[in-house]
């Protein structure tokens, strides 16, 4: 479900064949109201089924950073975040966010809800789980010439990160930046990391591999996770992608 709507929120061309803007957006965000309701029956029921069930969701995870100090650039990285997390925050806390009213407003959208809609949206889950690959940069001045789409969503290269060979910037605290922003108000939370850094293996004379390089990347994530959970962040658990993941829709190798 994850993936369906950070698509809704992100892909225009899913609904390529609506070619008026305001009827796009209507359609996209009106399956995504079908889509969380969905998701907040499927919560009842298990807790119905057995209240020690545990049900959660899944988020593209990655905090935006303002790319200067600013104002302009510190709020729109606000309106970033905000944007990734609009549906999450749905089920995370059983109903729409209060800045929703304006995004529809101007957007020309009227969500068709149900009779009880707002009532089942109230079965939230009970953790979030997040894939976090990198975080972001956002800028007032942010377009096509000064950004580039990380794993589908666009931000402006951090000057202060190393980059990895996927072109996402390496920062194990904004890992930990990540579970203290978006993830406190639950009672637990489980993480999935992203990918590992991409790199050609060689073999030592010996027949091993001496890779330095993937076992820093991962301890210092593991460092972050364990500075967050001295914080108080109820983590469950943290998983690598493995090589029989999904081909990525980016760069389709």
């Amino acid at each position: 479900m994850k993936s369906t709507l950070c698509c809704i929120a992100r892909s225009p061309a899913r609904v390529w064949c609506l070619k008026k803007v305001k009827i796009r957006d209507q359609v996209k965000y009106q399956a995504a109201h079908h889509q969380l309701v969905a998701s907040a029956l499927a919560t009842k029921i298990a807790h119905e089924v057995n209240p020690q069930n545990q049900v959660g969701c899944m988020l593209a995870g990655g905090n935006f950073y303002p790319y200067s100090c600013k104002p302009e650039d510190v709020w729109a990285a606000l309106e970033k975040d905000r944007e990734n997390l609009f549906f999450i925050d749905v089920q995370a806390r059983g109903a729409y966010p209060a800045y929703s009213a304006r995004v529809f407003r101007e957007k020309g959208i009227t969500i068709n809800k149900a009779s009880g809609d707002d009532e089942i949206l109230k079965n939230t889950v009970d953790f979030v789980s997040f894939s976090y690959y990198a975080s972001r940069c956002a800028s007032a001045e942010m377009n096509a010439n000064n950004s580039s789409a990380a794993n589908v969503v666009k931000s402006l290269r951090n000057p202060y990160l190393q980059v990895s060979d996927w072109g996402w910037g390496i920062d194990p605290l904004g890992l930990r930046n990540h579970h203290e922003h978006d993830v406190r108000p639950l009672s637990e939370a489980a993480v999935s990391g992203g990918k590992r850094p991409r790199r050609k293996d060689e073999l030592a004379a010996n027949g091993e591999i001496n890779d330095d390089y993937r076992i820093s990347y991962l301890r210092e994530h593991i460092r972050a996770m364990g500075e967050a959970i001295a914080d108080g962040i109820p983590l469950m658990g943290y998983t690598t992608w493995g090589c029989i993941d999904l081909v990525p829709p980016l760069r389709v190798k």
